[in-house]
């Protein structure tokens, strides 16, 4: 287990910001974890969890305590069965069940951080949510002092919601367990319109896995939503913003605020989200408002590629980036009567 004082953790993050961590601590193993974890735990010391930092955003002071980076390894596929150890890289692990020929997950292609970050966000993209296929997740219960297995349904998942970030300073994720589908390499059905569009087929159908995979990528790459370190707008958390949800009265003042400010014929995108419930897009509010794609004059900006994306332009400090979200946030509000709330995890610092 490595040990470094007042160490930076902006390379730690994929928004390459934020200031030292009085103590960081790199644990390789489950047990390396746990005992990082009960030390600070017993000695009374403020812990940061880190994975693989696409979704923190850690104020320019730092972090004045313990932090935690889990780099465990572990990729285990035994049938339909994976389990994968908190630390690995979760891109790379969805590329590896789409090689062996199996469905579920291809479409959250290319999302970047750990496994052990997916249950906490419930992470979704492009009409699949882990939710749908996780089965128990192990994880180390900080305030019962001991390794538990959570089920589906004990994790209380719901739009990139979970029971872990409910309780961010229980339970420590160490291994995730997804239960995949033989479908003879063909993917699960495609949900969301965009892939289906883009591959000329109907909502519903099937493709071979490795080409939903593919063509994630690309839609994902063509928004800045894959990382690569020579292309600023890829310096960022992806979405900054959740995608409201309304309720059906929100929705209609939201709807008369929409034609107020567009016209009597502007429909916003609108998706069932439960009973008496509507989702709508963050990303569409945001350039609706008139923030549109490149926004802004400093180091923090709006992406050039996609509006909902807050980005690094390689100078940038985490109040350069506040200041943005909060403007976007504020003018969103102003415009249409609806709150954005931030999905990144925000440490040392608050929108």
């Amino acid at each position: 287990m490595q040990e470094l004082h007042d160490a930076p953790l902006a390379p730690l993050t994929t928004f390459r910001l934020g200031g030292p961590a009085t103590r960081l601590v790199t644990a390789t193993t489950d047990d390396e974890v746990i005992a990082a974890v009960r030390a600070a735990d017993d000695a009374g010391i403020p812990l940061l969890i880190i994975g693989g930092g696409s979704n923190l955003v850690i104020g320019d002071k730092g972090f004045d305590g313990t932090a935690l980076h889990i780099a465990t390894s572990g990729f285990t596929l035994d049938g339909m069965a994976l389990e994968l150890a908190a630390g690995e890289n979760w891109s790379d692990a969805v590329a590896r069940t789409v090689e062996a020929g199996l469905a579920g997950i291809e479409c959250l292609a290319g999302i970047p951080g750990s496994a052990g970050a997916t249950p906490i966000q419930n992470v979704g993209a492009y009409g699949q949510e882990v939710s749908a296929t996780i089965t128990e997740v192990v994880a180390y219960d900080r305030r019962a002092g001991e390794t538990v297995t959570l089920t589906n349904e004990e994790c209380g998942f719901s739009y990139r919601h979970s029971r872990f970030k409910q309780h961010p300073d229980r339970f420590v994720v160490l291994r995730v367990r997804f239960a995949l589908e033989d479908a003879g390499g063909l993917s699960a059905p495609l949900k969301y319109p965009e892939t289906a569009r883009t591959l000329g087929v109907e909502a519903g159908d099937r493709v071979p896995a490795a080409v939903a995979r593919k063509t994630v990528l690309a839609l994902r790459a063509g928004k800045g939503m894959v990382l690569d370190a020579d292309d600023h707008d890829t310096w960022s958390a992806g979405s900054f913003f959740t995608n409201p949800i309304l309720t059906d009265a929100e929705y209609a003042a939201f709807l008369e605020r929409v034609r107020d400010r567009l016209g009597p014929d502007a429909v916003p995108p609108a998706f069932p989200a439960g009973d008496g419930l509507v989702k709508t897009s963050a990303a569409w509010l945001i350039d609706r408002a008139g923030f549109t794609k490149g926004y802004g004059s400093g180091p923090a900006r709006i992406s050039t590629k996609h509006t909902l994306a807050l980005t690094n332009r390689g100078a940038a400090t985490t109040e350069d980036l506040l200041a943005l979200a909060r403007e976007v946030r504020d003018g969103v509000h102003a415009a249409f009567g609806v709150t954005l709330v931030n999905e990144p995890v925000t440490v040392g610092v608050s929108l």
